[in-house]
């Protein structure tokens, strides 16, 4: 009975370290796709310094997580005390890093309000300057988003104009309606768009539009994040019983 039980934990233990192998690998992909975004996203990520370190932060955990997952697996199936107890004191230490990541996140979260953002696109924004990446960073998001500034153009009143510019406009070119949302697309009427003509401007405030694309993501990563701590803490208990199991 004793062999039953330990064997049929042996394989829990094994099937466990396999999610934690797949919830590593998901960690592993974000982190690398926010690093490496070729829309920019990540110059905006960077204009706030936790949320840029949370990046590598996610990255790092996600390829700890994929190599302890292997090693758990290998550690049930061989049946070896250091392997398992290595497992253990290991997975202990990721899993309390990331309940601390979580309580951080959740102590900082009014780092992500929309008054954070305003302040940051008054400050830094130069409008149509492609060589200032902060800038052709937000005019990629507006473009590809169909939205104005954080709020909506009335965020860009604080900027200055360009300095050859011959209309004196608010908004930039990227808030501008165009027939398809890239940045080939034709702008349906840049002259009236600039004159602050509404019809044929992005009225909507980015913040808002970008939150509902991602909401439903977003709670699917907090989801996420809540399976991979309840499988962590599983993954311990079975691997002590299996360790004082094995004679």
């Amino acid at each position: 009975m004793e062999g039953d039980c330990l064997s049929c934990m042996k394989y829990l233990m094994f099937l466990f370290n396999f999610f934690i192998f797949l919830g590593g690998a998901c960690l592993l992909g974000v982190g690398i796709w926010v690093i490496v975004d070729p829309t920019g996203f990540r110059e905006i990520v960077a204009a706030n310094p936790l949320l840029f370190t949370g990046a590598y932060i996610m990255l790092a955990m996600g390829a700890m997580l994929f190599l302890l997952g292997f090693l758990g697996c290998c550690g049930a199936i061989r049946e070896n005390k250091c392997l398992l107890l290595f497992f253990f004191m290991f997975i202990l230490l990721i899993f309390l890093a990331e309940l601390s990541a979580a309580i951080l996140a959740f102590i900082f979260r009014e780092n992500l309000t929309r008054e954070f953002f305003t302040k940051e696109l008054k400050k830094h924004y130069l409008r149509n300057n492609d060589t200032d990446v902060f800038s052709s960073t937000w005019n990629s998001v507006m473009i590809t988003f169909a939205c104005c500034g954080v709020n909506g153009p009335e965020d860009f009143e604080a900027v200055p104009p360009l300095p050859h510019s011959s209309l004196e406009t608010v908004t930039p070119e990227a808030c501008c309606q165009r027939e398809l949302q890239s940045r080939e697309g034709m702008i349906v009427n840049k002259e009236a768009c600039l004159m602050g003509i509404e019809r044929f401007q992005n009225r909507q405030g980015c913040y808002t539009v970008i939150l509902n694309s991602f909401e439903t993501y977003v709670y699917l990563a907090g989801a996420l994040a809540i399976g991979v701590l309840a499988i962590e803490l599983f993954a311990m208990i079975f691997a002590m019983c299996l360790f004082r199991g094995i004679q």
